[in-house]
């Protein structure tokens, strides 16, 4: 049974949302055809799927992942379990706000999605486990941390409308600051977009030469084409280029590989001048009322069978050694990519995150 995501705008953030599985159970899929057999054979799976996750039957899902990527896992998770799935969905800097004001008495028991670099200053807002997976995931994407599941590896890259750019040719960011192009950039505000605070920093090492200090005066200019545009979510940016409002977008490789899979007529440009692949994630919320679903949504998450179904169906690069390479999205060995410290990104993020801010508003 299909189950939507209700949206969240800033200001409805503390109304809690109820979005996936309702009332439904493994028995509502089962066809009219089926046997009685077939039929108890189903709902008895569930029951102990509900025993294994413990007693309650209910997990509260924090996302800013884009819709069809969260309803297929979430669709998945409720079927396999039975477990009622209320979702809340806001950009990743509204949630973790969120999070932090409800730490006395948290109302959700699960963040999915946030890039490493974004969450790792505050990843007291989390709590301890590690995946039953974790032996399966690749070195650079371990939690290592211990309270930072990796969920999926995401990279930043361009959207461009095919039809608007015309002869223009964008390579990477330095094409970004052609004067045609002012005012018609689409990127969100990093303060509450993960995507876009990962192209600040993006930027900073690529146009910095490795080194970001570097890089403040490549963002100066970049800043200045946005006209006075900072978008205020992550989904503004991937879809307002498809339907025409700009021409070119910063968003992640996902997002945009999801909408030429729908049809868009828009085109990735992985920057010549270099990408920062990170992990993507998903926590459990530090003292959650339903802790035992929320590890079981983090075993979910990062088991073979839904990191294939990412991979394949959904344009999600593995966390996973023993999921083949993505078919539909450029191979890593073609991409030229930057290795960063997270760690040290994490230390600079309120200095870099303020920088940028101040730059932008100077130029108001």
């Amino acid at each position: 049974m299909k189950k939507m995501i209700s949206m969240v705008c800033a200001a409805a953030m503390m109304m809690s949302l109820t979005a996936c599985g309702g009332q439904s159970t493994a028995s509502d899929t089962t066809t009219a055809s089926g046997s009685a057999a077939a039929e108890t054979a189903a709902e008895t799976a569930v029951e102990t799927e509900k025993e294994a996750v413990g007693a309650s039957d209910k997990l509260v899902v924090y996302t800013s992942m884009p819709e069809a990527v969260a309803n297929a896992i979430i669709d998945g998770y409720h079927e396999q379990t039975g477990v009622e799935v209320e979702v809340v969905v806001a950009s990743g800097g509204e949630l973790l706000t969120r999070i932090d004001s409800e730490k006395e008495n948290p109302l959700g028991d699960v963040m999915m999605s946030g890039t490493i670099s974004n969450v790792k200053n505050v990843s007291d807002l989390f709590a301890d486990y590690q995946t039953e997976n974790e032996d399966a995931v690749m070195d650079s994407m371990k939690n290592t941390e211990g309270n930072l599941t990796r969920l999926d590896v995401i990279g930043s890259v361009l959207i461009v409308n095919n039809e608007l750019i015309g002869d223009m040719e964008i390579t990477g960011y330095q094409d970004l600051l052609n004067p045609e192009l002012k005012g018609k950039i689409a990127m969100a505000d990093p303060n509450k977009s993960s995507s876009a605070w990962e192209h600040v920093v993006n930027m900073l090492y690529a146009m910095g030469d490795g080194d970001p200090e570097q890089g403040w005066e490549y963002v100066e200019a970049f800043c200045a084409q946005l006209d006075g545009k900072l978008l205020g979510g992550s989904s503004a940016a991937y879809k307002g280029v498809p339907d025409g409002e700009y021409t070119v977008g910063l968003t992640s490789e996902g997002s945009a590989a999801n909408q030429i899979s729908a049809g868009a007529n828009v085109s990735i440009v992985h920057m010549t001048e270099g990408v920062i692949f990170s992990g993507d994630g998903v926590f459990m919320i530090k003292g959650c009322k339903n802790e035992e679903n929320a590890k079981s949504f983090l075993d979910y998450c990062t088991s073979l069978e839904t990191q294939t179904m990412m991979n394949d169906s959904l344009n999600c690069r593995t966390v996973r050694t023993d999921v083949p390479e993505s078919s539909t999205l450029l191979s890593m060995d073609k991409i030229n990519t930057i290795e960063v410290d997270q760690d040290f990104i994490a230390e600079q993020k309120s200095e870099w995150m303020n920088k940028f801010t101040d730059i932008y508003m100077d130029l108001q």
